[in-house]
């Protein structure tokens, strides 16, 4: 079974941040609409598996180790 855990970016009032407002390293808003991303998050489809930090490479990189850990059954 292949496993899922897309990352998505939160505003601080916990809506979702779009994959059009872009941000700078920092997450800063370059989209006149965005106020900025607070946090991103992921979720595994295996259920056993989440993350929320406001470093979003931070994010990323946990998930890619957790996702390396279900092909190794």
């Amino acid at each position: 079974m292949t496993f899922r855990a897309p990352l998505t970016n939160h505003h601080a009032d916990d809506t979702l941040c779009p994959a059009d407002h872009k941000h700078t390293s920092s997450a800063k808003p370059l989209h006149p609409d965005c106020p900025g991303r607070a946090y991103t998050q992921a979720i595994c489809s295996c259920g056993g598996w989440s993350m929320k930090q406001s470093i979003k490479v931070y994010v990323n990189e946990s998930r890619r180790r957790h996702l390396a850990t279900h092909t190794k059954d």
